[in-house]
């Protein structure tokens, strides 16, 4: 069984009014001081980011699906309870509703970012969810990379999470996406063929001195620098843990259909960057809430038949794995109560304040609604802490 790894970015925020506050460094000391035994957290848990609103961090790879859920939800907690310490709170929103003024952290590659890329690093307050899936080499992670593209849009999808930017609705679901597509080196790619081809355009992409590094290939789906996976990175951060679980699952489910594709000679779809760049576009405006670009097609179709779509072409590598049924409960739950996006326009239209919108978000990302695996039928434990 694959293993899958989550990465995780939360907002950090003042707990009176919402508003994104530059208190990463202080969370991330008192994260530092804090040994295992003490508190729990391992070393190299949590991680600064681009901008001081932010603080990241990692699960360990977990073959067990109700494994990786606990641990998503103790390092939410665990974030949540050092914030509070610091003074801020952490809210697992992917852009921040209230208007907000980025400041970037100081260290020699954050600011080669902001002096190679300007207003776009300054202004790149935003959050994501990455999902690290195994791979057995890197002939079969390109071989991966290339069957997955047509599918991701449905990702940013189910976990759009990001419809307000500077205090106003943008009409998107993930507008995350549209701004983290200001940067050159991100977004869909084109058919690679085999691993050779990849690194020689990687490091082609390396050597025009416009990226700095291997680690700056921002490409939606990409051969981990660090790890032996294949990393994701199309998802908001989702405001329920149960969201980032299936986001999770599908992507291992993607991964593994897609490695069993290219065993059996099934060639990939070839749409085009400009069409895959098209899908991206309207997953992002229209999150769950209208017609998305079927991945077989690239015609417009009700997120319902595309969610439909994906659920039925990894249904072997679910049922493999033991996660059939959750995945297509979740996913009509989901359907049915909305993604962040949704939820937040709820609650704003419920109470016509975007602090109170963040406020409530803050509660979901600390678990105030418990995270289940129905597949097993049972709760999952309290973690610890």
């Amino acid at each position: 069984m694959r293993t899958v790894g989550v990465e995780e970015e939360l907002l950090l925020v003042d707990p009176v009014t919402g508003a994104p506050c530059a208190l990463a460094s202080e969370v991330l000391d008192r994260l530092t001081k804090c040994s295992a035994e003490e508190d729990g957290v391992p070393p190299g848990v949590f991680a600064r980011e681009l901008q001081g609103q932010q603080l990241e961090f990692g699960t360990r790879p977990q073959s067990d699906m109700e494994a990786l859920g606990v641990e998503i939800v103790r390092w939410r907690r665990a974030a949540a309870r050092h914030a509070r310490e610091a003074g801020a709170a952490v809210a697992a929103l992917a852009t921040s509703p209230l208007p907000a003024r980025p400041a970037v952290n100081v260290s020699h590659r954050y600011q080669w970012m902001e002096e190679q890329f300007g207003l776009t690093t300054q202004e790149q307050l935003t959050c994501g969810c990455h999902v690290h899936v195994s791979v057995a080499s890197d002939e079969e992670g390109i071989a991966v990379v290339d069957r997955i593209q047509p599918w991701l849009p449905v990702l940013t999808a189910l976990s759009a999470n990001s419809p307000y930017w500077q205090g106003k609705d943008t009409l998107y679901g993930s507008y995350r996406s549209r701004v983290w597509g200001r940067w050159p080196m991100a977004g869909p790619t084109g058919f690679f063929g085999s691993a050779e081809r990849y690194h020689a355009q990687v490091d082609a992409m390396v050597t025009s001195g416009v990226v700095r590094d291997r680690g700056m290939i921002y490409f939606d789906a990409r051969l981990s620098h660090r790890y032996p996976t294949v990393e994701i990175r199309v998802a908001d951060v989702c405001l329920e843990a149960t969201t980032t679980l299936l986001v999770a699952c599908l992507s291992r489910a993607l991964v593994e259909t897609a490695a069993e594709d290219w065993r059996s000679d099934v060639e990939p779809l070839r749409h085009g960057v400009s069409l895959l760049r098209l899908a991206a576009w309207r997953a992002a405006r229209s999150g769950l809430d209208g017609d998305l670009l079927h991945p077989l097609t690239m015609r417009p179709a009700p997120a319902q038949v595309v969610t439909a779509a994906l659920l039925d072409h990894v249904r072997r590598a679910l049922d493999a794995g033991g996660d059939l049924a959750w995945a297509r409960k979740t996913t009509a739950e989901l359907l049915a109560r909305g993604n962040g996006a949704r939820v937040q326009r709820a609650l704003y239209a419920r109470t016509g304040s975007l602090s109170d919108v963040v406020a409530a978000c803050v509660r979901h990302t600390q678990g105030e609604h418990q995270l289940r695996y129905p597949a097993r039928e049972r709760t999952l434990p309290t973690p610890p802490g």
